[in-house]
């Protein structure tokens, strides 16, 4: 799995260094080629020439190095398959999680646009640290993978959470990604996050508790995985892949639909509200002393998913009956109930006609809206309906992909 694929593995200043030197033999014996980055309190546990003769390249450590007037902290981003960096420590995840590049290995990971996983290592106290988690929160969210620490004796003397993971931990990490790149390679996947806002007024509006954190974990896995991705969403996303911002749902079928035609696949996982206000006023609604109720006519809010799928019913009818074939993708889309899950699924797959539906229980509160975590069921057209127990929202965005084409 990882011969002849290009590691770049980052070393900080911690105690844990020295086990990186058995990691680098790993890969090599598994025929990657393995480069290395430090920062200069990482030369403090190990020594430079032990790393180049390990990893037989160049170790960089000045952020000022050029060759051939190309930029070092670039050419290692561009060069590299996937990035690891162990052991992390407190200082550099708050200089990555907040754009801070003061140094070679800090302004290559600024730069990265493919998958990387950081390996903490500190003492338990410092992991704790509510900022700490903050940050690795904040990577979290941006799509990075991080392989938290384990309980046990540290270097300081404490007994407690911060001793770096099991090597063997980072290496089946690294094949199951540079694995996963390979299945969306030269597909281009479009995915609709966040609930839609339905304006009343100036200042009110009709929307859902969607966070659109299923959304956007699917994003992150599609690109993880080698696709092209558009994020079409409601919420925020500085994202390496492209994001379209939009508000109601009329603005995201216009968005889906320009996309359409050279899409591989279209994933509906947006909580789209099923009713807009008729008459959106253009000033603030006023509130009145002469009475304590205020009507508002809703209508219905076009079927997005429905009507892709009847897009491509058409689409396929046409190409059937001509010599000339078109693209036709793969519609999937999501179902939010408190109850009767798969019965209303599969109802409702059967009146979409997508082929692939996810449903998910949105009565419970340990997953779903807001949630890290989710547990779905996925029901293809064919009547298979296949059970995804409850995990990490990007680990069932894996599933997912895996599903659909695997």
């Amino acid at each position: 799995m990882l011969n002849n694929k290009n590691i770049l593995i980052g070393i900080t200043g911690g105690i844990a260094a020295y086990k990186v030197c058995e990691l680098i033999r790993m890969y090599k014996r598994a025929g990657a080629n393995v480069r290395v980055v430090c920062t200069e309190n990482a030369l403090n546990f190990v020594t430079k020439l032990t790393l180049q003769n390990l990893s037989q390249n160049e170790v960089g450590v000045d952020e000022f190095q050029v060759e051939n007037y190309k930029p070092e902290h670039i050419s290692y981003a561009d060069e590299a398959d996937i990035m690891i960096i162990v052991p992390a420590t407190a200082n550099t995840i708050g200089k990555i999680a907040n754009g801070i590049c003061d140094n070679l290995l800090t302004s290559v990971a600024c730069a990265f646009r493919k998958p990387m996983v950081i390996c903490p290592a500190m003492n338990c106290g410092m992991w704790n640290n509510h900022f700490v988690q903050e940050n690795i929160s904040k990577l979290r969210d941006s799509g990075i993978h991080i392989i938290e620490p384990e309980e046990g004796f540290l270097a300081c003397g404490y007994n407690g959470k911060g001793r770096l993971c099991d090597l063997q931990k980072i290496f089946d990490k690294t094949e199951e990604l540079l694995s996963q790149q390979q299945i969306l390679s030269g597909k281009k996947v479009v995915i609709t996050a966040g609930g839609t806002i339905e304006p009343i007024d100036t200042v009110r509006y009709i929307s859902n508790y969607s966070s659109g954190k299923m959304g956007i974990a699917l994003a992150d896995t599609a690109y993880n995985m080698g696709a092209e991705v558009i994020l079409i969403t409601t919420v925020d996303a500085e994202k390496p892949y492209g994001v379209l911002k939009v508000k109601s749902a009329v603005d995201m079928q216009q968005a889906v639909e320009n996309e359409y035609d050279d899409a591989d696949c279209i994933i509906m996982a947006a909580a789209v509200a099923d009713y807009r206000a008729k008459n959106q006023a253009d000033y603030k609604i006023k509130k009145s002393d002469d009475t304590d109720c205020i009507s508002i006519e809703l209508v219905k809010n076009p079927d997005i998913l429905k009507s892709l799928c009847q897009k491509k019913a058409k689409v396929s009818t046409l190409s059937a009956s001509t010599v000339d074939t078109v693209k036709s993708p793969v519609i999937v889309g999501f179902c939010a109930e408190s109850e009767n899950l798969l019965a209303n699924a599969k109802e409702k797959i059967s009146k979409k006609g997508c082929d692939f539906l996810i449903a998910n229980d949105i009565s419970r509160k340990d997953i779903g809206f807001s949630s890290d975590y989710n547990e779905v069921s996925i029901l293809t057209r064919g009547g298979d309906v296949k059970h995804i127990e409850k995990a990490s929202k990007t680990d069932i965005a894996r599933q997912i992909f895996e599903a659909i084409y695997g």
